[in-house]
């Protein structure tokens, strides 16, 4: 499996971006995808994955997804998200 670009943890909640690359119209571009996932450790100490998230993973999981969005449009030039980094 390819390495992540960038993850963002938030308690057991994950998002990892990765770049793919597809092809459009007969070109190759290359997209941003995110990952997510919640890492627990089942009654045996082993640790699983699941996308099945209680209440209060909630907010955690809102919190990593948010931070990869952050990440994809604040670092991505090439696409017009209608978010723009304020330098000083």
């Amino acid at each position: 499996m390819a390495k992540p670009e960038k993850r963002f943890r938030c308690g057991g909640c994950e998002a990892a971006i990765f770049e793919n690359e597809i092809s459009r119209n007969g070109s190759t571009v290359k997209v941003k995808k995110v990952s997510f996932q919640k890492r627990y450790k089942d009654k045996d100490g082993e640790w699983r994955s699941t996308n099945s998230l209680d209440a209060n993973d909630l907010p955690k999981a809102v919190l990593a997804l948010s931070k990869a969005y952050e990440h994809i449009v604040l670092n991505d030039g090439s696409s017009d998200n209608g978010v723009s980094e304020e330098k000083a």
